[in-house]
């Protein structure tokens, strides 16, 4: 009994290890690409671990590309994007979850009703409409799309439900306006969705390379994931200078997750109610 006890976990531990280092085999094979210098790069067999470690990848990303630039630009639209979605899906999603007036089940369904429409379909008419506005080749016209999310409305609504009145009755009580117990209270007790959201959103920006593609056009502008798509363009031939541009943008990305990753425990609002 006590030698099954043992195997089994053994066994589990195992298996999962191989499959986590099977899963990360092509991230092994970027960093060691982005560390060679171009004339390693078609060594037969393939060299995982560099004979001589080349910076050069990393040097011409910097010195022959706007990529400082591109990533700039993709952190201040990804910051702003985030912040405009969390803001008007947090005040929607309160409206929905915690203020009653008619109709608002049939508007929280016609809500969810988008989320099964392909944004491909909607592409042209958003479209259409910037340019009308004269919002094309801006960072105003790519970051409106932004400001209505129904995934994150949705996903707010449903953790703020779990809220229990009684905290805002008490507030309500003590004279507090619906704006205050939005603020201090609603938003203190969603902070981890809030946190999970903000990543998640985020990570879509940051990776995103079609919208920002039909809206700007000036070079100055782009974004991280267009910088790439015209660095592998360029220097098409050269696998250590995309690796070096593709292990950059995965960075921001890896740090923000293993800074935040403690913040994903949802249940912040547990033993507040008898």
């Amino acid at each position: 009994m006590t030698l099954r006890r043992f195997w089994k976990p053994a066994v589990f531990y195992v298996l999962a290890t191989l499959l986590a280092l099977f899963a990360l085999i092509p991230f092994f094979w970027m960093v060691s690409t982005s560390l060679k210098s171009k004339g390693a790069l078609l060594v037969v067999p393939i060299q995982w671990i560099p004979e001589t470690i080349s910076f050069e990848g990393y040097r011409k990303v910097f010195t022959a590309f706007p990529f400082a630039q591109a990533i700039g630009n993709s952190l201040f639209v990804s910051v702003v994007s985030t912040l405009i979605t969390l803001l008007s899906a947090l005040m929607a999603a309160y409206v929905f979850a915690k203020i009653d007036f008619r109709g608002k089940g049939p508007l929280f369904a016609l809500f969810l009703a988008t989320m099964m429409v392909p944004g491909q379909v909607t592409i042209i008419p958003i479209f259409l409409v910037l340019k009308h506005l004269h919002l094309l080749n801006t960072y105003a016209g790519l970051m409106s799309t932004t400001i209505f999310n129904p995934f994150a409305i949705f996903m707010l609504r449903q953790f703020m439900l779990t809220v229990h009145n009684d905290f805002l009755d008490a507030a309500y009580m003590d004279g507090a306006s619906r704006r205050s117990v939005f603020w201090r209270i609603m938003l203190p007790l969603s902070v981890p969705i809030i946190t999970t959201l903000g990543i998640i959103t985020f990570m879509g920006s940051w990776n995103d390379y079609f919208w920002p593609l039909v809206i700007l056009s000036d070079k100055a502008l782009m974004t991280l994931p267009l910088a790439l798509s015209s660095l592998s363009g360029q220097y098409s031939s050269e696998y250590n200078t995309l690796m070096a541009g593709s292990l950059i943008s995965m960075l921001p990305i890896i740090v923000l997750y293993l800074f935040a990753q403690q913040f994903f425990k949802a249940g912040l609002q547990l033993g507040g109610v008898k």
